[in-house]
């Protein structure tokens, strides 16, 4: 494989805005210095964990400098501790084109390829490729297109194009692809229009101002734009950022870039991926290309087993390696696949690798905080009452169960045709949905019940549930 297939950037014609658990969080919210400001807390979407922040900006800084190889992060601490957060803040704060990928430790075993396969390819989507290239454009306004058509048996197209800036103007000879394309981008006289001379793509960038006069012939989303200015020919510098991933899958598919649109790409072959290696490498000599490492964030870690953390281990001495961040709410378990306890359910020598951030529970304050920016993101309003009720409901169950409230109650209160989410509607909703607590009680309460109604004693529902009946001790500690 000689060459490297790459893909022009595709512009979605529609935005999809979609509000996740984490949308609003844009940042770590701390300055150069390390200090953590209420201010800079509400811009940033991040409230409390001022510890685990202040650690996630040293690690900020030794990634800037260059300084965190062969290590990685495991953030530890209960659930609903802001795990996930601290990760996305940290991809944030690197800055927009840096790749982010999530991934929670049982889907390796959920999938159809094999465990190192998916580590792999996640590894490989946490990593970007920026690519500098140079390419040489005309831009101008079209002031004439002039096509003729031969007869004879072939037939055929040519044609002029008249193309002009507010410096000069010149007449091109038109073949018949240029004409095709052309036509079918629908390009007339007024319209300004870029045309990359390597390619021959024809992209309308507007309709020119001098002809916005003629608005009532046009379309009411009509985008009108000045006439370039300068030579027609020009010489444009175009960044593209892409993960090693991506490039992985366009080259090892007979569709191309078509593959990744696809879903499931399968396993790829390791000497297209040594390949691919060898060329970024050749670009980065060249000046052409830059690696940046993302952040690969591996939820519930304890669910890993030996191979994968042995894969990881030799991973994170790769140099194709991106800032790993594992999360864990498990303190002494045992190593999946084994017999071994260890701390967090991780083998000891990965252990060592990693710098571990501690969580600690949210305040009653913090959590208010936390549901007053739910509230903003989601676009919800709520009195001071119904926020503090919440509030207080999240510290005695779990901000998961408070924050699923938002949307409940906020829909309970358009059907009581109110404006805002009020106290009554925040019962109505905790009546409606059992918080963990009170399902465990409810289920301990009916068990008898939940089966089949004809088993009436816990004796007889063990009896059904298991393949060998009771032995005498267990039927002690059921009556007990």
């Amino acid at each position: 494989m000689s060459t490297i297939q790459m893909t022009p950037t595709v512009k979605d014609t529609t935005k999809l805005e979609r509000i996740g658990a984490h949308s609003h969080i844009s940042g770590l919210g701390i300055s150069d210095s390390l200090d953590v400001s209420s201010m800079s807390a509400k811009t940033c979407g991040l409230i409390g964990q001022v510890k685990a922040r202040k650690a996630m900006g040293m690690v900020h800084k030794l990634i800037q400098q260059g300084k965190i190889g062969g290590r990685a992060i495991l953030i530890a601490g209960p659930p609903s501790t802001g795990k996930t957060a601290l990760a996305m803040g940290l991809a944030q704060q690197l800055g927009d084109d840096v790749p982010f990928c999530s991934l929670s430790a049982t889907e390796v075993f959920s999938l159809d390829i094999s465990k190192t396969e998916a580590l792999t390819q996640a590894i490989r989507r946490s990593m970007g490729v920026r690519i500098d290239e140079e390419q040489e454009i005309m831009e101008g306004e079209v002031v004439e297109i002039q096509i003729d058509t031969h007869g004879g048996a072939k037939g055929g197209k040519s044609g002029r194009l008249t193309l002009c800036t507010t410096d000069m103007e010149t007449i091109y000879d038109l073949g018949t692809k240029m004409i095709e394309r052309l036509t079918q981008e629908r390009i007339s006289a007024g319209d300004v229009i870029r045309i990359d001379k390597a390619t021959g793509k024809v992209t309308k960038l507007g309709r020119s101002v001098s002809r916005s006069r003629d608005y009532d012939a046009m379309g009411s989303d009509t985008r009108f734009v000045a006439c370039p200015e300068g030579e027609l020919q020009k010489r444009s510098e175009i960044t593209h950022t892409v993960s090693l991933h991506e490039i992985d899958v366009i080259n090892s598919r007979q569709q191309g870039f078509m593959a990744l649109f696809a879903g499931d790409t399968g396993e790829i072959a390791e000497t297209i991926r040594e390949q691919i290696d060898q060329k970024v490498a050749e670009w980065r000599s060249e000046g052409r290309a830059k690696l940046i490492p993302g952040v690969l964030f591996i939820d519930e870690v304890h669910m890993l087993d030996m191979d994968c953390f042995s894969f990881l281990n030799r991973a994170l001495e790769s140099e194709m390696c991106p800032i790993v961040i594992l999360a864990t709410n498990r303190g002494q378990s045992i190593i999946r696949g084994t017999n071994y306890t260890s701390p967090h359910g991780v083998p000891l020598d990965l252990l060592d690798r990693l710098l571990i951030i501690p969580t600690a529970p949210y305040t009653q304050l913090e959590l208010k905080e936390i549901l007053q920016v739910r509230c903003t993101e989601e676009q919800v309003d709520m009195t001071s009452e119904a926020l503090e009720l919440l509030s207080r409901i999240a510290s005695e169950t779990s901000l998961r169960y408070a924050i699923h409230m938002i949307m409940t109650s906020s829909l309970v209160a358009k059907k009581k045709k109110s404006k805002e989410v009020q106290l009554q509607h925040i019962e109505r909703c905790h009546k409606l949905f059992y918080d963990v607590q009170r399902s465990t009680k409810y289920i301990m309460e009916y068990q008898n019940q939940f089966l089949f109604h004809e088993l009436d004693s816990a004796e007889a529902i063990l009896a059904a549930t298991t393949l060998a009946p009771p032995t005498p001790k267990q039927d002690d500690k059921m009556e007990e």
